[in-house]
């Protein structure tokens, strides 16, 4: 039973999804972010995801400007686990 346990939870551990810094559109990303259970916080993965755009525009010297947001919407079952995707813009400084 407690092999059945570990193996369950290392198969959610691999789930978990993250799209890195992705072009969308003319000087336009996205980033998605999608936990591998229904118990991570939203939150956190949404202030990663804002961190991670902001590193973007500070490697290229630019600001950073979220242009929309998208979450998913609970209950958190059936595989409709905690999502958030950011659409940004790098602005001029």
């Amino acid at each position: 039973m407690k092999y059945l346990v570990v193996l369950l939870l290392s198969f959610a551990g691999g789930c978990a999804s993250n799209s890195g810094v992705v072009p969308a559109g003319t000087d336009r990303f996205m980033i998605s972010k999608q936990a591998a259970t229904g118990f991570s916080g939203l939150g956190d993965m949404k202030a990663e995801a804002l961190r991670e755009a902001d590193a973007h525009c500070r490697v290229k010297s630019r600001g950073m400007q979220v242009v929309s947001t998208n979450e998913s919407k609970p209950p958190y079952i059936f595989g409709n686990f905690p999502r958030v995707e950011v659409i940004f813009a790098c602005t001029p400084n």
